[in-house]
């Protein structure tokens, strides 16, 4: 336990560290964007804003799985971060629409743009974006909720050598409109990123089944038990990371009920080890139960 909360406490400081890294890069490139005229930077600083949000998140998440729960928040605080992300991919898909629209402008009235400014705050976001990925590259290691982040700096890395490539270009060869073209190739990335946030996040907020788990293949597995007849009206939803709740009636033979215990017991192994579900309950019932079946829209 000690452990845990030494590597919780070790993770958090990184994590804050890479979020104050991330929010001095989204300054320094607006204000270099506005001095330097380069909507490129602009829409790179947004990116970099929309990553330290995401590490915002994470940290929350990992003070989350802190506290406990309550009379009132039975499953904790599990869902903040989802709804969280869900608002700011909102906000990012409606400012990478503005980006493009005024990329589009550019080609049409084309801004004069100092490269030399571009290329100095640009320089300044590679390098603190580096050092945001090495901050937080041996917690993505086991944490599914850090990867992300991890993750979407390491896209700021690529998306920062993008802008200093643009600014030489501008520099040797005087083509500005490259800085309208890699204003919407980074906004067509946000939009990408965004939409991908934005439908998981609504998944888990509507109860949505994971991904990754077959209601069909559970059937089958559970099923396959002696002393089990069938398994309906399943229910299966994720509540936060790696929380993956299950519900179900099971038809089982006539018996005692402290047999029952152990055929329940074989369920349980079956759900945890095989798809890792780790909140499970079970209503037993010796046909009893009207409209027995998988009920496929259990919770999704």
């Amino acid at each position: 336990m000690a452990d845990m909360h030494i590597y919780s406490v070790s993770t958090g400081r990184r994590l804050i560290l890479t979020i104050i890294l991330n929010f001095i890069i989204t300054v320094v490139e607006i204000i270099g964007g506005i001095l330097s005229g380069s909507l490129a930077l602009i829409s790179d600083a947004l990116h970099n804003f929309s990553d330290g949000i995401s590490v915002i998140l994470s940290y929350f998440a990992l003070k989350l799985k802190e506290k406990d729960n309550s009379y009132k928040h039975t499953f904790g605080y599990k869902r903040a971060e989802i709804l969280v992300a869900s608002i700011n991919s909102s906000v990012l898909l409606a400012i990478s629409v503005y980006l493009v629209y005024e990329a589009i402008g550019r080609f049409n009235n084309q801004a004069v743009i100092d490269s030399k400014l571009m290329l100095i705050v640009a320089s300044i976001g590679l390098i603190a974006n580096i050092a945001g990925t090495l901050l937080l590259k041996k917690d993505s290691e086991n944490s599914l909720n850090i990867k992300s982040s991890y993750l979407h700096l390491l896209s700021d890395v690529v998306s920062s050598a993008a802008v200093i490539l643009g600014a030489i270009a501008i520099s040797l060869w005087k083509i500005n409109w490259i800085d309208a073209t890699l204003t919407i190739l980074i906004a067509i990335y946000i939009t990408r990123e965004s939409y991908k946030i934005l439908t998981e996040a609504l998944h888990v907020l509507m109860e949505g089944a994971p991904h990754h788990i077959d209601l069909n293949e559970i059937k089958i597995k559970v099923e396959e038990l002696d002393d089990v007849d069938d398994i309906h009206h399943l229910h299966i939803w994720t509540v936060g990371e790696n929380d993956v709740h299950l519900e179900a009636h099971v038809n089982i033979k006539d018996m005692l009920l402290s047999k029952s215990c152990i055929v329940r017991d074989d369920i349980e192994h079956i759900l945890k080890t095989q798809f890792n579900i780790n909140h499970i309950t079970l209503q037993f019932e010796c046909n009893k139960c009207e409209g027995e079946k998988l009920v496929v829209n259990s919770k999704h």
